[in-house]
């Protein structure tokens, strides 16, 4: 189902028995380049896609929170006046961790039915995940001003809502993921890439609308879990590295610091490859921020290369059907660069194009990777969107 506000509207009073008093929504993202950089304290620069999770609200009379979606089967039912723990079914884990952030944070909380409906793919690397975190906020918020209670608790800046969410992803859905997805579901702008520093939280809007450009997803279909314990053993060996260097994190080494740590042998193997690829990965990040700005999209391209092929093999997050994907994209004449986006393990790679030629990189991509693996890859172009926002 596409996140359709009609079909949401129907369905939701279809599920409860009444219309919703009002939906929200929030975007998936792709990172462009800067992966696995923010849990390292570096830098990342995703966008907001035009791929959302809609959720469709009304207040209830009662101190009840209940949640479903029309991705996925079960509800979810908080009490807002207990304790408040993960539970079934699995996907409502995140909502209920962020009521349970917004109650911890001090605001003013009702009772409410929510129903979601999202068109972001799911284990796709969009980060389905923050996209259904933020919309969760969202519609509590608003919920809560519709009930005439949000003036007597705490506010929320976009910083605390991102970190609130986060703070729910790690400790109700057992994911330990940075704080890129959900500043970019929160502060995306439309036109805009966001340069964001994970470490103070300083975001800046870099243009991103070039009419001569184009963004091409290409969806492996290959699903992956960032629950499942590849994404937290990375996580481990880059603070066990930060550790072995001295630093808060591996934000404050640079590359003739790994040099030196491999060289006399204070780092070595999986925590030597994990920090070269941040160290690197944080320069490219920065280094292909200033190409975009002046234009220079080959140079932002051979980045995205390069971001590829240390995520492939200092990292290794990314699987046969990515590589496919960016080996494809590179043979097609119009492509300035290709990579895995997201955490890795399957998921989505993307492709940087001239949008003149990108009918026929569609259709050399898929064919190559059906020639390859049987079936076809879904791709579409995306651009860069609006964050977090109330529809009505």
């Amino acid at each position: 189902m596409s996140a359709n506000i009609d079909e949401l509207k129907s369905a939701f009073a279809g599920a409860y028995g009444r219309a919703p008093k009002g939906v929200v929504r929030a975007p998936g993202r792709v990172n462009l380049i800067g992966e696995h950089t923010d849990y390292n304290d570096g830098f990342v620069l995703p966008i907001a896609i035009d791929r959302q999770t809609l959720a469709a609200w009304a207040p209830r009379k009662d101190r009840t929170v209940r949640f479903r979606s029309a991705q996925a089967d079960g509800e979810a039912v908080v009490d807002l006046d207990g304790e408040i723990a993960p539970g079934e079914p699995r996907w409502a884990n995140y909502c209920t961790g962020v009521v349970a952030g917004l109650r911890a944070h001090g605001l003013a909380m009702v009772g409410a039915d929510v129903l979601f409906a999202s068109d972001v793919p799911l284990g796709g690397g969009l980060s389905s995940s923050a996209s259904l975190e933020v919309a969760t906020a969202m519609a509590a918020i608003a919920a809560a001003g519709a009930a005439g209670v949000s003036g007597q608790g705490a506010s929320v800046t976009p910083r605390e809502m991102a970190l609130i969410c986060q703070k729910a992803e790690h400790d109700f859905a057992g994911a330990p993921c940075g704080i890129m997805d959900q500043s970019i579901a929160i502060l995306g702008e439309a036109g805009r890439a966001l340069l964001l520093d994970c470490r103070t939280g300083e975001a800046r809007q870099v243009p991103f609308n070039d009419p001569h450009l184009v963004l091409l997803v290409a969806d492996t279909q290959v699903k992956h879990e960032i629950s499942d314990g590849g994404y937290a053993a990375r996580r481990r060996q880059c603070e066990a590295a930060a550790t072995a260097l001295g630093l808060k994190a591996l934000r404050d080494a640079d590359e003739a610091t790994i040099q030196r740590a491999a060289a006399d042998g204070t780092l070595a193997g999986k925590e030597l490859m994990r920090a070269r690829h941040v160290v690197g990965e944080i320069a490219r990040t920065t280094a292909a921020v200033a190409a975009l700005e002046a234009g220079d999209y080959a140079t932002f391209g051979e980045r995205m290369y390069g971001s590829h092929g240390a995520l492939r093999d200092d990292y290794e997050v990314s699987c046969e059907e990515l590589d496919a994907i960016v080996e494809l994209a590179r043979a097609c004449e119009g492509v300035f660069g290709a990579r895995m986006t997201g955490g890795g393990f399957g998921g989505c790679a993307i492709i940087l194009a001239a949008a003149e030629q990108a009918g026929s990189i569609e259709r050399a991509v898929a064919d190559g990777f059906e020639h390859r693996f049987g079936r076809r890859c879904p791709i579409f172009a995306t651009r860069a969107a609006e964050g977090a926002s109330v529809v009505e």
